[in-house]
């Protein structure tokens, strides 16, 4: 294998160095120009613990701040996707699937963990084709898959619905809670709550999407994107190129991830993605209604949606609004009066915390607690 594509490679201390260097002499020539720190929204939860597990936060100066976005499609699920896989999972004759971070995200009647740990059949699993295995060899039971994620999971998915459905299972539904990328973050510019001069492009999303879908960023709204990956080397040289974009004035969609990433994406992914599902809204989490947001089941396949027939339940569990306003990048997670006080990985008020790409969580593990940390006691607003 080429030295250049190892791993380590894109550790290089000495490459590392190189970038940091550069990325801190833009970084106070572009904010001596705005008076004021550049913002970057790193959009995918991953490269938030990234920056954090690599350092990359106590090597860049305060003339770059990097605002944590809503890329983490567990802490935006709505309480009432949990509500509605917990009620699922408590019917008769039924096993509920799923991946592993949601299982501990709060509901209005408790995690799913805990429901599963008062006898409900919740199992997690790595792929969702292991859900039609797990159908074929209980024909007696209901097997739910709940389907979480942005574009990145949505294909495979879609996969495991045409396979279902070429397989002719009867037994096997799917609770659907995939949310799209590109209109989260034409939301969040439209509402306009937090100053960005940029983002980082997520990593894994753009492998199904391409780096075409995100030109509405630069072209509408003015704001540079630059793709990057999770190592970092990948990560800093996606910076360095927004950076000089601004320094430039120009606003492009650029690539940093180009061993993975192309133009147009996964079209078979693309296309599976076209044939099953259709867009929708719903109220995401600290978002509010996005249009077009929603990856829900077409007509075609409503015989595998597990949602029919579902009345929605009112949620009787409200997180703290921190919750939201970190999501969006209005506050940091130490900025949260509950962070690593009454709200920690082992009682997790929120997603966020809970989530291995969650930014709270993120904080807690590698960050030291900050000195700009809100000490109040919080207050009792959910």
């Amino acid at each position: 294998m080429n030295d250049q594509f190892t791993s380590q490679a894109f550790r290089d201390p000495a490459l590392v160095s190189q970038l940091v260097t550069q990325i801190n002499k833009l970084a106070s020539a572009v904010a001596k120009r705005l008076a004021r720190p550049v913002q970057v929204m790193e959009v995918c939860g991953g490269h938030t613990h990234a920056i954090f597990h690599s350092g990359i936060n106590q090597l860049l100066n305060k003339d770059l701040e990097f605002i944590h976005g809503p890329g983490c499609p567990v802490c935006v699920l709505p309480t009432e996707a949990i509500d509605q896989a917990a009620f699922v999972a408590q019917q008769p004759d039924t096993i509920l699937t799923s991946f592993g971070d949601v299982l501990r995200v709060p509901g209005s009647e408790g995690s799913l963990q805990q429901i599963k740990a008062k006898g409900a059949d919740i199992r997690v699993l790595y792929s969702p084709f292991d859900a039609i295995e797990l159908a074929q060899t209980n024909p007696d039971k209901q097997v739910v898959f709940f389907a979480i994620g942005f574009d990145t999971t949505m294909p495979s998915i879609a996969f495991t619905i045409l396979e279902a459905k070429r397989r002719k299972l009867a037994n096997i539904k799917f609770l659907c809670f995939h949310i799209r990328l590109l209109p989260t973050l034409t939301t969040l510019l439209d509402k306009g709550e937090v100053k960005l001069d940029g983002f980082v492009g997520p990593g894994h999303v753009s492998i199904v999407l391409g780096t075409k879908v995100y030109t509405p960023i630069a072209q509408k709204y003015h704001k540079p994107l630059v793709i990057a990956g999770f190592e970092p080397v990948d990560f800093l040289q996606a910076v360095l190129q927004l950076l000089l974009q601004l320094q430039q004035g120009r606003c492009e969609i650029e690539n940093a991830y180009t061993r993975v990433v192309s133009e147009h994406g996964n079209l078979a992914a693309q296309n599976a993605m076209k044939r099953v599902f259709e867009n929708s809204v719903i109220s995401w989490r600290g978002m509010g209604n996005i249009p077009h947001s929603v990856g829900s089941l077409k007509a075609d396949y409503a015989l595998f949606d597990a949602s029919k027939g579902l009345a929605q339940r009112p949620a009787g569990r409200q997180e703290p609004s921190y919750c939201a306003q970190v999501l969006i990048g209005k506050r940091k997670p130490d900025q949260c009066p509950y962070f690593r006080k009454t709200c920690n990985p082992e009682n997790p008020l929120g997603a966020l915390m809970v989530s291995s790409e969650g930014a709270c969580a993120a904080y807690h593990k590698y960050k030291q607690s900050s000195p700009q940390a809100v000490q109040q006691e919080a207050p009792a607003d959910g």
